[in-house]
């Protein structure tokens, strides 16, 4: 499997795009995982990361997008936001890229007001329609499991209804290994996403709370969830680092590479790189 780095890790210790592109490809990654919005970047801007990654050696996987109004009760928003995710699946188009990493909303009013179960079917219908999309293009949507209270997908056996309900082939999860922990969802438990698995994440925590530290920085017993990723024999998939917020800005360099080596030194011994 190839190792990735998801590029917002430069980004939120002010390092420019071009900047984080090389430094990924010097540590020693196989791969990127970029973070931009096309309504906020240009096309030109666009056409830069896709030279500048070319240019590195680093093909791009996935392109990471936010959507959280997919599943807001106003018609108008919902609207807005499939507009919005189809020019981020252009995006991964222009990139060349694999899958885009979508990321769902949460339930509103604890529940109350609005039924949960419309949000549901609402968000199972716009991801079908955007699945249609992608799949014209012969990409993948790879759906992220948010380990929040109120997310809409926040354990496998949610993922694994919600796909099933959307039934299409091009729609699919990815696996965040700190999130699963966070939920509390034991690797044993992807037996049932087998076959619908886009894209991985990895990265630690201290159990509690949303961390994305590098590996080794927390509690997370990872050799469960990544014998587990071996044995699902996942085609063509990528380990992307997810790092947010060092403690240390100024030695950014040093928190990614951290992350790289523990992440390639865990692969080894799982049995999933070189």
């Amino acid at each position: 499997m190839k190792l990735g780095l998801i590029n917002s890790a430069w980004a939120q210790a002010g390092r420019e795009t071009s900047y984080g592109i090389q430094q990924t490809r010097l540590i020693g990654f196989d791969a990127i995982d970029i973070f931009v919005d096309p309504l906020d970047a240009s096309p030109a801007e666009l056409g830069e990361i896709k030279n500048q990654c070319e240019q590195a050696g680093l093909p791009i996987v996935s392109v990471a997008c936010v959507a959280l109004g997919l599943i807001d009760f106003n018609p108008s928003v919902q609207r807005f936001h499939m507009q919005r995710v189809r020019a981020y699946l252009d995006t991964v188009r222009l990139f060349g890229a694999r899958n885009l990493l979508l990321v769902l909303g949460e339930y509103v009013w604890q529940q109350e007001v609005i039924s949960p179960g419309e949000q549901w079917d609402t968000g199972v219908r716009n991801v079908r329609e955007l699945g249609e999309y992608a799949a014209g293009f012969g990409l993948e949507i790879a759906l992220e499991m948010e380990p929040f209270h109120q997310s809409l997908l926040n354990d496998v056996p949610k993922m694994d209804r919600f796909l099933t309900e959307v039934n299409h082939p091009a729609v699919k999860a990815n696996v965040d290994i700190s999130h699963m922990v966070l939920a509390g969802q034991p690797a044993a438990l992807l037996e049932q996403l087998r076959g619908r698995i886009a894209h991985v994440h990895i990265s630690d925590c201290n159990g509690k709370v949303h961390g994305d530290l590098p590996p080794g920085r927390g509690m997370v017993n990872f050799r469960p969830y990544l014998d587990m990723i071996r044995a699902l024999d996942i085609p063509d998939a990528t380990i992307s680092v997810e790092l947010e917020y060092s403690p240390d800005p100024d030695r950014i360099e040093d928190w990614v590479r951290e992350a790289y080596e523990a992440t390639a030194r865990l692969m080894r011994e799982s049995g999933l790189r070189v």
